[in-house]
């Protein structure tokens, strides 16, 4: 039940080109987690995509976006669902995912960072209640 946060630079991504993000961000979260091919557990897969505006993306007072394009997943996942080889598996297929889905004309170089957090069980609400991950895993 992963909630995924994903900002990029503004029109990096046409609409065709972020519908396919969307899918492959679902589809490592399913991998990573285990989660199954089943509609009602892959609609807990929430994807959010924020578009930052030029200028606003910057290291060092540079607009990063500029020479290169980068692009960052937050992923909030309930603790205990990963292990550290799911972890790597889970950055390695969210980056495949930005990678697969740029635009062919994209000529700036793919710089993704990809944070993991782990909820603790007891504090992911939904709908007003407290989620537990043995009350939502089955």
């Amino acid at each position: 039940m992963p909630n995924i946060l994903v900002k990029i630079p503004k029109d990096a991504f046409p609409t065709e080109h972020r519908a396919a993000l969307v899918k492959k961000l679902n589809d490592a979260a399913a991998a990573a987690e285990q989660i199954p091919d089943d509609p009602r557990k892959r609609s807990m897969c929430w994807v959010i995509i924020d578009e930052v505006v030029p200028g606003s993306w910057t290291c060092g007072a540079s607009d990063m976006s500029v020479k290169l394009l980068p692009c960052l997943a937050v992923i909030y996942v309930p603790a205990g669902v990963l292990d550290g080889a799911s972890q790597a598996m889970y950055v390695d297929l969210v980056h495949t995912a930005f990678k697969q889905s740029l635009p062919e004309t994209e000529q700036r170089p793919l710089a993704t960072s990809v944070i993991l957090h782990h909820v603790a069980d007891g504090s992911w609400g939904a709908n007003g209640a407290i989620w537990r991950l043995p009350d939502f895993a089955p």
